[in-house]
């Protein structure tokens, strides 16, 4: 989720997610896991329960472990930084976006290189989004352009340009025919991929947005901001329903958010959203009353 450094993982001790950590964070045991990648981690994803997949400036895509704390599989295909990475969970196939304007397919279990390149933005790619079922990705990139490929066959289906759209993240409503889209002009827009148009616009933020996703169900969107010294940096959370209105906002973060996530259901008694910023710390709140409920720090552990 997001940028994150690609040090040594620090392995937080077990917490109640009511917002109580079971250790002081002086006293919490650090467990030192292998590096993933030789240079910063840009973009993660989760795989299954216990694996995820990452992309790195070191031109690299990573199948790690995060439970034995291990590399288990790593593509080498791109020439330049890896941007961002996406898969269905559980799906065998992952794809991965890059600054060397291209898309790639990999086998989770291949080893022969990408199964498939998706190449025609002029930019860098910067959004990346799969389909439910896997059949169709949705590219952007800093060219200002959204496309809609086909996974089978590489061919590009749809594009469509918008000027200033410099884009910065994409995500796939659930069972829709609809993506979402952030961008450097600070606008977010909804897409029907059918005829690839824009079919919403929220109102636009003071600050460029980062990142987005969609709640399990489709029924919520959030997104964050970038920002500094507290200003901005905030995740809003958005009703995609008929009148699309601003629910709530988490506010907190010191730094830019750089991403911003809704956590599984079942983790605690009540929906919870999780954020991540260029101030060194996760926060996980409580959906939807915006209440903190717990602060990592990437120095400090549970704070």
């Amino acid at each position: 989720m997001g940028k994150l450094q690609s040090k040594q993982k620090r392995n937080i001790s077990r917490y109640r997610i009511d917002g109580h950590a079971g250790h002081s964070s002086s006293t919490q045991n650090v467990q030192q896991y292998s590096p993933a990648h030789n240079d910063a981690v840009t973009s993660i994803t989760s795989l299954t329960s216990e694996q995820c997949v990452s992309g790195g400036k070191d031109k690299t895509v990573v199948i790690y472990n995060w439970k034995s704390g291990g590399v288990q599989q790593k593509f080498l295909g791109h020439e330049r930084d890896v941007t961002k990475v996406t898969c269905i969970f559980q799906s065998n196939r992952i794809f991965s976006a890059s600054r060397d304007k291209t898309a790639l397919m990999w086998d989770v279990k291949g080893k022969d290189g990408p199964l498939q390149e998706f190449t025609g933005h002029e930019l860098g790619v910067t959004g990346l989004a799969v389909s439910p079922g896997d059949f169709q990705l949705c590219t952007g990139s800093r060219d200002n352009s959204l496309r809609i490929w086909d996974v089978q066959t590489g061919i590009c289906l749809q594009k469509s340009s918008i000027s200033r759209n410099l884009v910065t993240h994409i995500c796939w409503i659930p069972t829709e025919s609809l993506v979402i889209q952030t961008s450097e002009d600070k606008m977010i827009r909804i897409w029907d991929v059918r005829e690839l148009q824009v079919t919403h616009t929220f109102p636009m933020k003071q600050y460029i947005q980062t990142h987005c996703d969609t709640s399990p169900d489709g029924r919520y969107c959030i997104t964050c901001s970038n920002g500094f010294g507290g200003e901005g940096c905030e995740a809003t959370l958005w009703d995609l329903r008929q009148a699309k209105l601003k629910v709530c906002e988490y506010k907190g973060h010191l730094q830019s958010t750089a991403a911003c996530i809704f956590l599984p259901s079942g983790t605690s008694s009540f929906p919870l959203v999780a954020t991540s910023a260029h101030d060194c710390t996760v926060r996980i709140w409580n959906r939807d009353t915006a209440g903190i409920v717990l602060v990592l720090n990437a120095t400090l552990g549970v704070i």
